[in-house]
């Protein structure tokens, strides 16, 4: 499999429904500048913009889009004289209007003219670094600050919320690129559980995972947290020796070329086989993952998703004497926090948290807020479901001694919270299924389904 890029008929159709929901304002979509890590010419992997990647499906550096009315402009950087001795020979205008469908491509420095009476009119969205919202500043003659998108204004928060009606509904090509990175996920992650034996280092299964995505032309979405330590939410370390015992906490995904991405969780075991203490935690984990997804349907509340999961939790770990009490009591305590400090999940598409830059904008609807409580405070996604939008599900479970040594947060508990039966459970440190799904009109599709996720299924690949 490689990455196939956007057909040029959905380019055509994405600017189209822009403009149509602008009107006569123009739109401005910027590429972001390449940036340099130590000196000018060693520079990071460049990754345009994901707003301006949804219209122009092109990886451009210093390049901006133009949508006005029925006619879309392409602003690229032209190669320096010697790029072709160091770089290769790139597409040129013609060869870049004919991929990418646009009416017209000119420089970059062309595009302050080309706006002419139009300047004071044009929208735009801030870029995510400091270097191309003060180029953004300098063309458009106005402050556009970085990172700046949950805050913009006028003509610009016009063109915020349209891009996010456009960017919550996935088209086919959308989806198709999804379906694509979720196949190479599957790969790698089935690669992962095969590497893993005690005595290895959890960079080894990293690179294992990772050379999976660098063979279909793909690249991680975000940085792998491949960990023994799984109550680390976002452990992008991987220096530790895993051990007899230990579980490996794996979230890692695929991104294509276009900017489409996987985003998914899985736990293997060391030594190819669940204890029982931590089949147990691991079934619970999952009866809440089935519950939240079996609810990604249209009209669903998100919140209510986050919900169903924390109740499959309580309810599982009052079976388990974990917790003691009414289910409904302890939900309204918000004992499911307590292992489960954060929110099922979150929007993706072409970011793993997409639209992220525009913060609550874009992940609550209008209004809708962040809740106040600790835990559910991390919710990022509040609005319904409508077909064609997906989410990731990934509800868990962590023994986090931050939380569970601090009075602030388990007092409210008292003996409800069975300290004896959760010491029953320390060989878990931090479980967590993910699983990507699109809502449709019927059941929801998993789009990674296809990676093992049952205990015995995990199990099983592990040993071939």
């Amino acid at each position: 499999m490689w990455t196939e890029p956007t057909p040029t008929s959905a380019l055509i159709a994405r600017r189209t429904r822009l403009a149509n929901a602008l009107g006569d304002t123009p739109a401005l979509l910027v590429a972001g500048r390449p940036r340099s890590r130590n000196y000018a010419a060693n520079r990071y992997p460049f990754r345009a913009e994901s707003h301006f990647l949804y219209l122009a499906g092109a990886q451009l550096p210093a390049a901006a889009m133009l949508v006005d009315g029925a006619r879309s402009i392409l602003f690229v950087d032209p190669p320096a004289e010697d790029d072709p001795l160091w770089h290769g020979v790139v597409d040129g205008p013609s060869e870049l209007r004919v991929r990418t469908g646009v009416d017209e491509v000119l420089p970059i420095d062309a595009l302050r003219e080309a706006l002419g009476a139009r300047l004071e009119r044009v929208a735009t969205l801030p870029g995510n670094d400091d270097s191309t919202s003060a180029w953004q500043s300098r063309v458009l003659d106005r402050a556009v600050h970085a990172r700046g998108g949950a805050k913009v204004e006028g003509a610009d928060a016009r063109l915020a919320d349209a891009m996010i009606a456009l960017r919550l509904v996935h088209d086919d090509a959308a989806i198709a690129q999804m379906r694509a990175t979720a196949i190479v996920t599957e790969r790698a992650h089935r690669a992962g559980m095969r590497a893993l034996k005690p005595g290895v280092r959890e960079a080894a299964v990293c690179a294992a995972i990772e050379a999976e995505f660098a063979a279909a032309g793909m690249s991680p979405a975000y940085g792998s947290i491949v960990s023994t330590r799984g109550e680390v939410l976002h452990n992008e370390s991987h220096e530790n020796v895993v051990a007899e015992g230990d579980l490996l906490l794996v979230d890692a995904g695929a991104e294509g070329a276009c900017g489409w991405c996987s985003d998914v969780t899985r736990v293997y075991p060391a030594s190819g086989r669940f204890s029982p203490t931590q089949r147990a935690i691991y079934d619970l984990v999952l009866a809440a993952e089935r519950a939240a997804i079996a609810k990604v349907r249209p009209g669903t509340r998100y919140r209510d998703i986050h919900t169903a999961a924390g109740r499959v939790l309580v309810d599982g770990l009052v079976q388990l004497g974990v917790l003691r009490g009414d289910v409904d009591g302890l939900l309204e305590r918000g004992a499911y926090t307590l292992f489960f400090p954060h929110g099922v999940g979150h929007l993706i598409g072409l970011d793993v948290h997409d639209m992220e830059d525009l913060g609550d904008r874009a992940g609550y609807a209008p209004g809708r807020t962040r809740s106040s409580r600790f835990g559910d405070a991390y919710l990022r996604l509040d609005r319904d479901l409508i077909p064609g939008m997906a989410v990731t599900i990934e509800p868990g479970f962590y023994r986090v001694p931050a939380i569970l040594d601090d009075p602030r947060r388990t007092e409210a508990f008292g003996a409800d919270l069975v300290r004896s039966a959760l010491d029953r459970y320390a060989d878990v440190r931090g479980i967590r299924l993910e699983d990507d799904v699109l809502c449709t009109s019927g059941e929801p599709e998993v789009l990674t389904r296809a990676i093992p996720i049952t205990a015995d299924d995990v199990e099983a690949t592990m040993r071939t």
